[in-house]
């Protein structure tokens, strides 16, 4: 037998032998080295690993005194690969937040929580590095009841010269040592946790449905430690109570507990929450339920490439049973969730696709286990799945679905890419369309105004690991570059001016003179033609003429080369020729007026302004204010959200000073700002930033 109670994998019979559990913390707390622990089937010192991993790890394990299938998903740590977090959220039923002792809780950590609350999804909170010097049991668990809420110890460190030496559990009353074995406390052992314990007993009795429970406490009963057991378990699947429990994960002390207690209160995907699900036009609601007999509803939670297999896809299955080599239906229709056109991710109901190899992650995240199905509940690997992306849903060919796909946070922070050699440039076409395809979360815009290709992502370590790919994954030599800004020009005076075109020497001429009358529009207005030639001046056959000529040099510009919006052009004279007069010509000398009419006192920059929103954690409202006020930004108004101790922020701000702001204001919150962006108008640039440009 393992020492904590893993075996080798055997497939569950049905849905109530599975739990699927995600790991969820900041980098740097043991996520990665628990996630060993858990799954690999024995209890040992591991190495610490560096958690900087960007992608979801997932392993495998049956716990061999219940014959449940355990699947662990380790999230990557950093506020950038928010996007894998939630991905991992959906593939899970309960969530173990892991929590540093000498760190405590983090923004990021606290808004997980919040989201967490919101679907009422079961979780525990397991406290690592309890032996470093700065670690202190108390305040951890005080921080987690402000934080969390209900949340109460289950046990309690023993730590003897900066190292763990066992773990208290209190409604056993027993002392577990770092040889994993379990020990009665001794009476002066168990008076030092006497009044922790009476907290827990207390808090599963406030939690549980049995409402005689607490008459008979108050009356002095003793009350058995199994009816506890069964309360605290019905309390945690229902998400009204949140144990904390102590882990050492390079060791592996507390490990086995946690296990048995995953595997004893974490829900089956049969009592689990469960995600919308619709016909791919959006109007039929599926009635899905863990049933492997019903008809298949399963999501593709991760893509990637496999040097050996090819596209390997990560899929939750919601119902059904998923075959392998079975013709599926794939759908994806992000465009509905984000309620706009999300680029690199456009909505399809592709045609049929058989599916490759089903495939479970191996345990320990070493290898895998392959299988001829695998049934609802279920969290497995699957090959050759051509068309399906990230977020996509896989269904009956007879019975397509749609699963609305979990909250995609928006990309906000932008970076250009090119290749470094022309030769490379269709392979970094290729290289991007297939990360997009894998993370939802990537954005890719090719800007037709200033020539660049701009990957929108969710913060620096986000481009760190795209560029990686780019070069060591598809061998693609990449450089980047400022993201330029999408600038007008417009016409900020009215202007009379004369177009005149005489080229008549030799052959066949050119001939044609225009009078025109600029005036500049109201922001938005666009661009007007007025026609007020009399007598024929210039003959009818070359009005279009004129309006095609102002047309196309108002959209190359007429000073700095930016197109020129907002201003109403009026023909009110002009001259022909007979013989040497053109459409041609005339579409000439009309650009040629506008040329002639622009200067630095006719002619201003326009800029683009987005209105933002930003929720920032009360205490950094102050700072968020003055960070904005440096940004040329007019704050229109602030408002609280909630109880929360959040406030909103609104404001308008130019988009060249928010092309790093999903940093800076990382910085100045402390990481508890978060923002929205839209696009509201065009607005004058500074006059000092117009003379650097059209200088």
């Amino acid at each position: 037998m393992n020492r904590n109670g893993a075996s080798s994998f055997r497939a569950p019979s049905s849905p109530s032998e599975i739990r699927n559990v995600v790991l969820v913390g900041p980098q740097g707390t043991g996520k990665s080295a628990l996630l060993e622990q858990l799954t690999s089937g024995q209890l040992g010192h591991v190495k610490e690993a560096e958690e900087a991993s960007t992608a979801l790890g997932v392993a495998s394990t049956v716990h061999e005194g219940s014959g449940t299938v355990v699947t662990v998903v380790d999230t990557p740590g950093r506020p950038d690969f928010v996007g894998d977090v939630r991905a991992g959220l959906r593939a899970a039923d309960a969530v173990v937040f892991v929590v540093a002792a000498g760190s405590g809780i983090d923004e990021a950590t606290r808004m997980l929580w919040r989201e967490c609350d919101a679907v009422g999804v079961p979780r525990l909170v397991a406290v690592t590095q309890l032996e470093l010097a700065r670690a202190d049991y108390d305040s951890v668990v005080a921080q987690c009841r402000r934080v969390f809420g209900t949340a109460v110890p289950l046990s309690v460190p023993v730590v003897e010269g900066q190292e763990l030496t066992g773990i208290v559990e209190l409604l056993d009353e027993t002392m577990c040592d770092a040889e994993g074995t379990a020990r009665p406390l001794t009476d002066e052992e168990r008076a030092d946790v006497e009044g922790q314990r009476a907290e827990l007993v207390e808090a599963i009795i406030e939690t549980s449905e049995d409402e005689s429970l607490l008459d008979r406490y108050l009356s002095g009963e003793e009350l058995d430690r199994e009816s506890l057991r069964a309360d605290l378990r019905a309390a945690i699947t229902t998400a009204r109570f949140f144990p904390i429990v102590v882990v050492n994960p390079p060791t592996g002390m507390g490990v086995p507990r946690l296990l048995d207690l995953m595997v004893a209160a974490f829900p089956s995907p049969e009592q689990a929450w469960t995600p919308v699900v619709t016909d791919p036009s959006g109007q039929e609601l599926y009635d899905v339920t863990a049933d492997p007999s019903a008809p298949l509803v399963a999501e593709v939670v991760r893509t990637t490439t496999d040097p050996y297999v090819g596209r390997l896809s990560l899929v939750r299955i919601f119902s059904g049973t998923l075959s392998a080599g079975a013709r599926l239906h794939v759908s994806g229709h992000l465009e509905r969730v984000v309620g706009r056109e999300v680029p690199g991710h456009p909505g399809h109901d592709d045609d049929d696709e058989r599916v490759g190899q089903i495939m479970t992650p191996g345990p320990g995240g070493a290898g895998t286990v392959p299988r001829d199905a695998a049934i609802a509940g279920e969290l497995v690997l699957v090959t050759k799945l051509a068309s399906a992306e990230t977020a996509d849903t896989l269904s009956d060919s007879d019975r397509p679905a749609l699963v609305e796909p979990w909250l995609l946070p928006e990309p906000l922070l932008p970076v250009a890419v090119r290749a470094a050699a022309s030769k490379d440039e269709d392979r970094l076409a290729g290289a991007l369309q297939r990360l997009i395809s894998e993370d939802v979360t990537l954005r890719l815009e090719h800007n037709a105004e200033t020539h660049q290709v701009v990957l929108w992502t969710l913060g620096p370590a986000q481009i760190d690991d795209v560029l990686d790919q780019l070069r060591n994954r598809y061998n693609v030599d990449v450089e980047t570059e400022p993201v330029k800004t999408s600038l007008r020009e417009t016409f900020v005076r009215p202007v009379q001016v004369q177009g005149r075109l005489v080229k008549q020497s030799g052959g066949h001429g050119q001939y044609a003179v225009v009078q025109l009358e600029i005036e500049p529009l109201q922001r938005g207005a666009g661009f007007e033609f007025v026609d007020k030639v009399v007598g024929g001046a210039v003959p009818r056959q070359f009005i279009p003429s004129v309006e095609k000529g102002l047309r196309n040099q108002l959209a190359e510009g007429v000073l700095a080369g930016y197109p020129c919006v907002d201003v109403r052009v009026t023909l009110v004279d002009g001259k022909a020729h007979s013989v040497d007069s053109s459409d041609m010509a005339f579409q000439n000398a009309a650009g040629q007026a506008l040329r002639e009419a622009a200067n630095e006192s006719t002619v201003s920059l326009l800029e683009p302004v987005d209105a933002v929103e930003i929720t920032v954690a009360d205490d950094y409202v102050g700072a968020v204010m003055a960070d904005l006020r440096g940004r040329r930004a007019q704050v229109y108004g602030t408002e609280p959200v909630g109880s929360e101790g959040h406030t909103v922020v609104r404001a308008e701000v130019p988009q060249h000073e928010l092309a790093r702001y999903p940093i800076d204001l990382r910085s100045v919150s402390h990481g508890s700002g978060t923002f929205t962006r839209s696009f509201v108008r065009y607005d004058y640039l500074p006059a000092a930033q117009t003379r650097e440009l059209i200088g």
